[in-house]
């Protein structure tokens, strides 16, 4: 699919998934309306016109936010600027998570894992339902998210979890609850944002460490929104299954991005992979 194409594609996957606000909320005011610094010691902050909220890391400390809302099942975007440079050993992320008991809690991940400059960042995702996570899959990104704001996304339905970058579907996670595949859905989630620093496996599994010289790294947020979705009936576009065009983008996203899935590695699974993996 040539560039052209594939740019046309992705506005039509935007118009099947309810991406121009069908039943949606544009990002309008300050962004601490919608979030908060949640620790860092003074390494969070808010930009004067309240538009851009920037975490930032040093040798000392992180720091983090979270969303002033919980939501049971929800759609979330977030232009998101990430560390540029030497990024190695940082991740930045932003994750739904279950506010309970930890032993049952429910998260949906992504982390943006730092490197060497010139070397891509690897988007990391993951899924926990009922405390069990192990259903990673992690992406290069066909641009360079440090020189520019992008679009970050998490739809989590009653029907399905899906991760787009840029409006591009690269993740979709079915609920197959009725089959035995525990999947979040009674436990309210906050959204949460932090940039820490994770050397001992972050960035080539540990083998490049953080830079110190360079801190503070800085990673910046804008555009918040959060639509929450009532129940199942939702409105149109926000709740229904993806069409052939957002298959047909997804593809191509993960065909040529995607470094990692757990449902292809048979060293992890020698004795076969989870149920889900041939779940259509």
């Amino acid at each position: 699919m040539g560039f052209g194409s594939r740019e046309m594609a992705c506005a039509l996957v935007a118009l099947v998934l309810g991406l121009c606000c069908v039943g949606g909320a544009r990002a309008t005011g300050r962004i601490d309306e919608g979030l908060e610094v949640m620790w860092g010691d003074g390494r969070g902050s808010v930009s004067p016109d309240g538009q851009v909220m920037a975490l930032s890391l040093d040798h000392t400390s992180g720091s983090g936010w979270r969303s002033k809302n919980t939501y049971l099942f929800a759609r979330v975007d977030l232009q998101i600027k990430l560390v540029a440079n030497n990024s190695a050993g940082t991740v930045t992320t932003c994750y739904f998570m279950s506010e309970g008991e930890w032993d049952i809690h429910d998260e949906v991940d992504l982390e943006f894992l730092g490197n060497v400059t010139g070397q891509p960042y690897t988007l990391h995702t993951n899924v926990f339902a009922n405390g069990t996570g192990g259903k990673e899959q992690q992406f290069h990104l066909w641009f360079d998210p440090t020189t520019d704001f992008h679009t970050y996304s998490i739809v989590w339905t009653s029907q399905h979890i899906l991760v787009l970058v840029d409006g591009t579907p690269i993740r979709e996670m079915k609920n197959h609850a009725d089959k035995g595949i525990a999947y979040p859905s009674s436990q309210r989630m906050r959204l949460y944002g932090s940039l820490w620093n994770a050397d001992d496996w972050a960035t080539q599994g540990g083998r490049v460490k953080t830079d110190w010289s360079q801190a503070p790294f800085v990673a910046r947020y804008r555009n918040f929104t959060a639509t929450e979705a009532a129940s199942s009936s939702s409105p149109a576009g926000y709740d229904q299954q993806m069409d052939a065009t957002a298959q047909q983008a997804m593809k191509w996203a993960r065909d040529k991005y995607m470094v990692y899935d757990y449902c292809a590695d048979s060293k992890r699974f020698p004795q076969g992979f989870p149920p889900e993996c041939s779940m259509p």
